[in-house]
């Protein structure tokens, strides 16, 4: 679980170096979140993400630095983020194994799934009389349902070729480190 100020902050970053929402989404948010906010404080030398955030706000030589490091920690967080994906997946196959269901995965799928169809439903059958500002708001949290199924999926059946290629590289580049 990620708190509110930590979420503030990471958020408050994402404005300054938007490069940070590749890293954000997923089951690793809260483990990116903190690197993320880890490297603000050293890079501003801050006791907490709120002073740094202040910092890199007001100071373009630290948000430089910062956007610098952010770079060269690229790896680190992206290594990060596939052996939280690997993690899981080791976790839903040792619940397979035992003979029992990953009851938490399906509710999860089942209530975006059912979320997407109410939000479409809602859009058809009240769309003369909606305001277009509440089809914009029930479209966008229909996108969010929708994304959340796509995460789903690509959990379930892997990712995309490319992505695919780049896990087993990175994979195979930590096996050589191991």
């Amino acid at each position: 679980m990620i708190s509110a100020s930590i979420l503030q902050s990471i958020l408050s970053l994402v404005q300054l170096s938007p490069r940070i929402t590749k890293w954000l989404s997923g089951s690793s948010i809260a483990l990116v979140s903190k690197q993320i906010l880890d490297i603000a404080k050293n890079v501003t030398n801050s006791k907490n993400e709120t002073e740094a955030v202040e910092k890199l706000k007001t100071d373009r030589n630290m948000l430089l630095l910062f956007q610098k490091v952010l770079i060269s920690s690229e790896r680190e967080i992206e290594l990060a983020v596939i052996k939280d994906k690997e993690n899981a997946r080791t976790r839903d196959i040792a619940i397979i194994n035992t003979g029992r269901r990953n009851i938490r995965a399906d509710v999860m799928v089942i209530s975006a799934a059912l979320g997407l169809i109410i939000c479409l439903a809602t859009i058809v059958v009240y769309r003369k009389s909606l305001p277009g500002e509440a089809v914009g708001i029930i479209s966008t949290v229909a996108g969010i349902f929708g994304a959340c199924l796509k995460d789903a999926y690509n959990f379930e059946f892997g990712s995309s070729r490319g992505s695919k290629e780049k896990d087993q590289t990175v994979a195979s580049i930590l096996n050589r480190i191991s």
